[in-house]
């Protein structure tokens, strides 16, 4: 399910306001007229029906009748759009507009592919010149709300959603799309509030990305098992769904329940055996049960592929368990070099240096962190409980 209207310009069948030269006889303005329209029909069908060379040739045609047309101008505009070649489209639409200032269709285009561009202000300001003309328009005033959502202004956004809410109490984009604003803020029980609402009203034909949308507002709240239920119930739908089962695996592990996560995360290396980042999440699983043996193994496997710096603190973090402190020190400042502000990587040194009894490198470590000036609560205690020393754990 989209959050956002798709404009079909293809739905335009009668093009009423091509009008012929004023000067050839009526029956020849009758003629070509009915013989555009026919054209017209004829290229909006075939885009409907992906055709795309068919429709440019009608709509070329149209333009060999009557130049700079607007339904043909628009049609290839459209038939770029469809084929993602925003630029070209753009020069259609504007190109129409050039001869026929205002025309709903070309600005929706335009708009439309400037979205496509990820040039949201341009987008912005197009359908807000259609929306001074016509501010009830709910296809156009839920494409605004999306803009600004993409631009992360909460108050607009929101303001025209429920605008569009107002004109139609359960209107599926509008309740979508606060979902996926309020989400974005992190305000994840508000955007539960708009998804439950699509999910009660589409019970029976609920879209998997709601499902999936849902349980991931769980796992943010560290509501685990209710997670679990709206995950499940996406698999049902669709076994191999790679957010579903990233979705059970991560709340199983918040669950603390290792061996189940597992499961998951073995789901999904079975559709992408070279996926490093779940070969990691695989090999954090099988440590924290304790098995340093297949953790080893998965964080390996994830190095081979490529560097990742939490396959490498696992792996250090292994040496920390197996009572190697000197080894894992070596290691955690080498990864220290690479990520010079991860704060985990002070902590874990800090307490490697103080197994070794050697107090003044771990406060050295910490205080290195702070220079950088970036605020830590854990550093800090961590720091005071060494000074004064309090018991590390």
């Amino acid at each position: 399910m989209s959050d956002t209207f798709e404009f079909n310009s293809e739905e335009i069948e009668n093009p009423e306001t091509m009008f012929p030269g004023e000067n050839a006889p009526e029956a020849e303005k009758d003629e070509l007229s009915a013989q555009i329209s026919e054209l017209s029909k004829k290229g909006y069908q075939l885009l409907k029906e992906n055709d795309i060379d068919g429709a440019k040739n009608a709509f070329n045609q149209i333009l060999s009748l009557e130049e700079n047309n607007n339904y043909a101008l628009v049609g290839l505009g459209d038939s770029e759009r469809k084929m993602n070649n925003c630029l070209k489209a753009i020069k259609y639409y504007n190109e129409c507009l050039n001869y026929h200032p205002g025309n709903n269709y070309a600005l929706f285009g335009l708009a439309d592919c400037y979205k496509a561009l990820n040039q949201y202000k341009k987008a912005i300001d197009i359908w807000e010149q259609y929306l001074i003309h016509d501010d009830r328009n709910i296809t156009v005033l839920t494409r605004v709300a999306d803009a600004y959502r993409k631009t992360r202004d909460f108050r607009k956004s929101k303001e025209l959603y429920l605008k569009v809410l107002d004109m139609e109490e359960n209107n599926a984009y509008a309740l979508i799309g606060l979902g996926h604003l309020h989400y974005d803020f992190k305000e994840y029980r508000d955007a539960m509030y708009y998804w439950t609402k699509i999910f009660e009203i589409n019970k029976d034909h609920v879209d998997i990305r709601i499902l999936t949308s849902l349980g991931n507002c769980h796992r943010k709240l560290k509501t685990f098992e209710k997670g679990v239920f709206f995950f499940e119930q996406a698999l049902d739908m669709d076994p191999k769904n790679f957010y579903a089962l990233f979705g059970l695996a991560d709340c199983y592990r918040g669950m603390n329940q290792q061996f189940r996560s597992i499961e998951y995360w073995n789901k999904i290396l079975e559709i992408d055996p070279r996926n490093k980042v779940i070969l990691t999440r695989v090999g954090d699983a099988y440590r924290n049960t304790g098995d340093y043996k297949s953790a080893t193994d998965y964080y390996n496997r994830a190095l081979n592929i490529d560097f990742d710096i939490y396959a490498a603190l696992g792996l250090a973090l292994i040496c920390k368990g197996e009572g190697k402190y000197a080894e894992a020190s070596e290691r955690l400042s080498e990864l220290i070099k690479n990520d010079t502000k991860n704060y985990r990587l002070y902590l874990d040194l800090a307490d490697c240096y103080m197994h070794l009894g050697n107090k003044i490198k771990a406060i050295e470590t910490l205080e290195s962190f702070q220079r950088y000036g970036i605020r830590s609560t854990a550093i800090s205690e961590m720091l005071d409980s060494i000074r004064n020393n309090k018991p590390l754990y």
